[in-house]
Formats: C-alpha cells, sequence, structure tokens
C-alpha cells in the first residue's frame, strides 16, 4: 500500500512536504478549512516549488466554499508549478461549513461542481449559472498562467453509497476520513462501481482510493489506552465528538446512533466547551483547534473505542494486519494525519509500510 499524508496550512508547510518527499511519500495534503487553518492553495503554491516528484492534494474543497470558475483557477495554477502532481479532493464540505455554522451542500450540487472542475482544467467549455443567468466559460489564457494540458487527479471524499455514486458516475477515486471498517470501504467500492456502468470513462483518469486517519505505533509494553495513544489519536476522536455534539439535536442525529459511552462524551463535550446542540453559536465553540493536538485535559474523551474504530493503534504486526485488511478491500493509499511529532510519524509510516 502507498503513504502519505494530510497536514493542516501553515507557514512552513513546504519544508515538511520536502520531508514527506525525502521520506519517498506518494502524496501530501492540505485541508481546505475556512476560517480555522490557513489557506491551502497559497500553501500548496510554496509546496509546488519545494518538491520534484510527491504528488500534492487539496483534501478537499467544495462547491459551498468556491465558484467552479474560482476553484478551477486555483488548481489549473497549482498544475502549472507541479504539472500532472496535483490532486483535487471534493467534498460536500461537511466540516468546512460547518465550522462556519452553515450545512454542508447537497451530493447533487458537489456533483456538478466535479463536472465543472473536470471540464474546466481540462481546457473545455461550461455553462457557469449564477440565478437565472447562465454564460459559457472557459480559460481566456491557458499555458503559462493555468495548465490545462497536464492530468488533474479528482478524488471525491465519501462515508456512504451516495457520494461514491457520484465518483463512479464522474470517473473518480475517493477519499474517505476515519473509515477503517473493510465492509464499509467494500459497500463504497460497489456503488461507485455500479454508478459507473453506463458512464463513459476516461481511459486516463485515476480511480484510486485514500484513507485518511492516524497512526500510533505502540512501543514494547506500552499501554493502548495510555496517553500517548490518546494524544497520537485524539484530533480525529475529537472531531466526530465534534460532529456528534453539532448535530445532536438533528432529527436522526448521529450521535444516536453511538454507544451510550460515546453519547455520554458527546454530552461532556458540549458542557466542557460551554454550549448545547441548539445553540446558535455553537461552532465557535466546538471546532477552535480542529485537527490540532488535544488539550491533556481532554484526554479522557478519546475513548479506546473510538480509537480503535477511527485511528489505527497497535503494534507493528497488529498494524500490518489492519492494514493488509484495509489493502485487500481496495485502498490504494493510506494518508495519516500526525499532529505530535509529523515527521516522526512520517518516518514511522514509512517504515511500517516497507
Amino acid at each position: 500500500m502507498r503513504a502519505g499524508v494530510v497536514v493542516t496550512a501553515h507557514p512552513g508547510v513546504e519544508d515538511l512536504a520536502v520531508q514527506a518527499e525525502e521520506l519517498g511519500l506518494h502524496s501530501f495534503w492540505l485541508n481546505d478549512t475556512p476560517m480555522v487553518h490557513g489557506d491551502p492553495f497559497v500553501a500548496l503554491g510554496l509546496c509546488a516549488k519545494a518538491t520534484s516528484r510527491i504528488r500534492l492534494g487539496i483534501g478537499v474543497t467544495s462547491p459551498a466554499l468556491r465558484s467552479a470558475p474560482a476553484a478551477a483557477s486555483a488548481f489549473a495554477s497549482l498544475n502549472a508549478l507541479a504539472p500532472g502532481r496535483i490532486i483535487c479532493g471534493i467534498g460536500t464540505g461537511n466540516t468546512a461549513r460547518r465550522t462556519l455554522g452553515m450545512r454542508p451542500t447537497t451530493a447533487a450540487t458537489m456533483e456538478n461542481f466535479t463536472a465543472a472542475l473536470q471540464d474546466l482544467c481540462a481546457g473545455r467549455t461550461i455553462e457557469y449559472r449564477e440565478g437565472d443567468r447562465v454564460r459559457d466559460v472557459r480559460f481566456l489564457h491557458a499555458g503559462a498562467h493555468a495548465n490545462t494540458a497536464d492530468p488533474i487527479e479528482f478524488v471525491v471524499a465519501a462515508l456512504g453509497p451516495k457520494a461514491a455514486a457520484v465518483a463512479g458516475r464522474r470517473g473518480t477515486g475517493l477519499i474517505s476520513f476515519g473509515l477503517l471498517d473493510p465492509t464499509a470501504w467494500q459497500a463504497l467500492h460497489d456503488a461507485r462501481r455500479h454508478a459507473a456502468q453506463d458512464t463513459p470513462r476516461d481511459p486516463g483518469s485515476r480511480t484510486d482510493s485514500y484513507l485518511v486517519t492516524a497512526l500510533h505505533m505502540l512501543d514494547e509494553d506500552e499501554d493502548p489506552r495510555g496517553d500517548a495513544a490518546r494524544d497520537a489519536t485524539g484530533h480525529i476522536v475529537l472531531s466526530l465528538l465534534a460532529f456528534a455534539a453539532d448535530t445532536a439535536a438533528d432529527s436522526h442525529a448521529f450521535a444516536d446512533r453511538l454507544g451510550p459511552e460515546e453519547r455520554e462524551a458527546v454530552r461532556r463535550l458540549l458542557d466542557r466547551r460551554g454550549t448545547t446542540a441548539t445553540a446558535p453559536d455553537r461552532h465557535t465553540r466546538l471546532y477552535p483547534d480542529y485537527l490540532q493536538r488535544i488539550a491533556p485535559e481532554d484526554r479522557d474523551l478519546i475513548l479506546p473505542s473510538l480509537m480503535n474504530t477511527l485511528a489505527l493503534v497497535g503494534t507493528r504486526d497488529d498494524l500490518r494486519a489492519r492494514i493488509t485488511t484495509l489493502e485487500q478491500a481496495g485502498i490504494d493509499e493510506l494518508l495519516i494525519q500526525p499532529v505530535i511529532d509529523p515527521p516522526a510519524e512520517m518516518a514511522q509510516l514509512t517504515k511500517l509500510l516497507t
């Protein structure tokens, strides 16, 4: 299985990209979460200039954040800096919208956005609509400014069959966050294959599957529930608890599908952040430091059940066995999101997979 890394945009991130390339990692991704992290397109431009081989991805952008022409311009500009190395991840904006206190967009809107980006980034013309006004749009000055000649890889973020079907119809790959269930991955792949049956596919397009998670390899006799394991995986677990807390008042709330211990952790998180599931400003309390190192006082929220569900924690042999099972389920690349010591965690990942 290939290996890659996902980090947040920040000054100096290009140095981390260089280290990832030197370690032999296949891809380097940045989150697109406005109002929480730095701008990924600015940061990835620096990474493009500092590297020569590693693939560079946005994981993921959304039509709820950017118009298709603006996003296409950003990706084609990156493609001019790193020809053929750019990966465009697209989603409904679940987290990036919720951190603004807004709802994500629909799968249908995401599909239209994906189609528009694929066409624009390949130099084709699209019908661009704003309200009742529709106009033909294309790059007017491609070439040195915007590279539409070298291919851009597209992946769709999916946790369920509806988004996976979009990937099938658009001929894209898949990316999923914290989905370590091989059966769930097989269902995603089945939904993508079924949707792709009647869709002509570009023979040059890639349809790889990427899994984003956290990784902690246990030292000899180390407690898998200890502080080190909780710190290494806590940002992934807290992201799920924040989502569950944010949507707890919804009909068919995600929190209702959790067990009693996990629901209690959601309740404690809301209480600890001084907010409620119906407060209009709860996003300002739940999402600060999103996907960053957790505070020591929040370690009790990092439940072993959620660590095991969302992250990879275990001995070298345990992790190899789990990764083999995931590879058999069709995952092409394991992406870790490190927060404690990214260079050391990237090195650990490469050693594990070699």
